[in-house]
């Protein structure tokens, strides 16, 4: 059988029950996205930075600068859902955003860098929760309603999709 290169781990399913075991499991997993994107990345060139994971998919350069856009989308929700009662939040158009010539070409360091001091804070915000906290919601116009836990796994599996197209067209080119 072959594998789905565009959903390497799978499609994201919501869990029907969350745990205080599965909320942490999720929140290491953000918490050490910076350095497995780090690892995933370490020494390829651009002409690699530049290879798409598949056919009709971003490059590895857009993908690390779609976890920037995409992880800071996601902790400005958390916040708002924090600050507001169930906030309704703007989707933003991600294809267009990782065609934006800074996505296509600027060298993926920045986002890295964005990404280090991004996810420490994210954690900082999520690990200050108390169990009330990981109930509250936000709107998303095309999703419904989102608990902030779902939202921690739809992100947990969020980091294991992107890594996987990194590491797997690696794997794929012998990098």
């Amino acid at each position: 059988m072959e594998q789905d290169l565009r959903y390497p781990v799978g499609k994201f399913r919501s869990a029907a029950s969350i745990s205080a075991k599965d909320r942490e499991d999720w929140l290491l997993e953000i918490e050490v996205l910076p350095s497995r994107l780090r690892a995933a990345v370490s020494g390829l060139t651009d002409a690699q930075l530049d290879t798409p994971y598949r056919d009709g998919g971003w490059t590895i350069r857009q993908v690390v600068h779609h976890f920037a856009d995409s992880h800071l989308n996601s902790y400005t929700r958390f916040r708002l859902a924090l600050t507001e009662n169930n906030p309704t939040i703007k989707p933003y158009a991600e294809a267009l955003w990782a065609d934006l010539a800074d996505a296509r070409t600027a060298p993926i360091d920045l986002s890295l860098q964005l990404l280090d001091g991004l996810h420490r804070r994210w954690v900082l915000l999520i690990r200050s929760f108390s169990e009330t906290d990981f109930s509250k919601t936000f709107r998303h116009p095309e999703r419904g309603e989102m608990r902030l836990d779902q939202n921690l796994a739809l992100y947990a599996w969020h980091c294991r999709h992107h890594l996987a197209h990194i590491n797997g067209l690696r794997e794929r080119n012998g990098w």
